[in-house]
């Protein structure tokens, strides 16, 4: 198995055109810091799933992505008005979104908190499971059996990546996001963006060397 297979960016949102984003994020930034409701919630609508998908990965539990999700948009809302377009959308509203998780993992280890993950647990109020998430579409039952065996190693390996590895990875490797994109989340250089992605995967190929 390499980083590159489709099977571990298959979570990867498909990339819209660079122009309409941008046409569709200016128009939609302008309506935002008018205060208009509706494109809120459209904002939240058009988001919200990303956000928690990579709080869900970074924190490892649900729930906890669930009210970071919240936490994340409550604290965009409130910092609308200072945002000057240095970056897309997307990728402001993934910086809030590690810093709240960061926050969160601070406030886990005060605590002596240890959570795990788990691939059977619901997520939200669904009764999908992270698993069925992360299933191979199409497959016979022995070859989707085969795809969720190397799936949870791969999952298993990534969250015990240190965690500046883990987001470096999650963003660029899973999120789709671009090294500058990513620098831009993490609030780095790209240089270590670069970095921190090179030893994050370099390590999960040796975990799973035997995949």
């Amino acid at each position: 198995m390499t980083l590159d297979d489709e099977e571990f960016r298959s979570s990867a949102p498909a990339a819209q055109p660079y122009s309409a984003r941008i046409s569709f994020e200016s128009e939609l930034l302008e309506k935002l810091k008018a205060n208009d409701a509706a494109a809120f919630d459209e904002f939240v609508d058009k988001y919200s799933g990303d956000v928690f998908s990579l709080l869900y990965r970074l924190t490892e539990n649900a729930d906890d992505a669930a009210e970071l999700t919240q936490e994340t948009f409550l604290n965009a809302f409130r910092s609308m008005s200072k945002f000057r377009g240095e970056s897309g959308l997307k990728t402001w509203l993934f910086r809030i979104a590690v810093n709240e998780s960061r926050n969160r993992f601070r406030w886990w280890k005060r605590r002596k908190r240890d959570r795990t993950i788990s691939l059977d647990a619901t997520i939200g109020d669904s009764e999908m499971t992270l698993s069925d998430t992360i299933a191979d579409r199409g497959l016979s039952p022995e070859g989707e059996a085969l795809a969720r065996e190397r799936r949870a190693a791969l999952n298993s390996a990534l969250l015990d990546l240190p965690i500046a590895f883990r987001e470096a990875v999650i963003l660029c490797d899973i999120e789709g996001l671009s090294y500058d994109e990513t620098a831009l989340a993490l609030d780095i250089g790209i240089g270590t963006v670069k970095s921190r992605i090179s030893r994050g995967r370099e390590e999960l190929r040796r975990r799973l060397k035997d995949l």
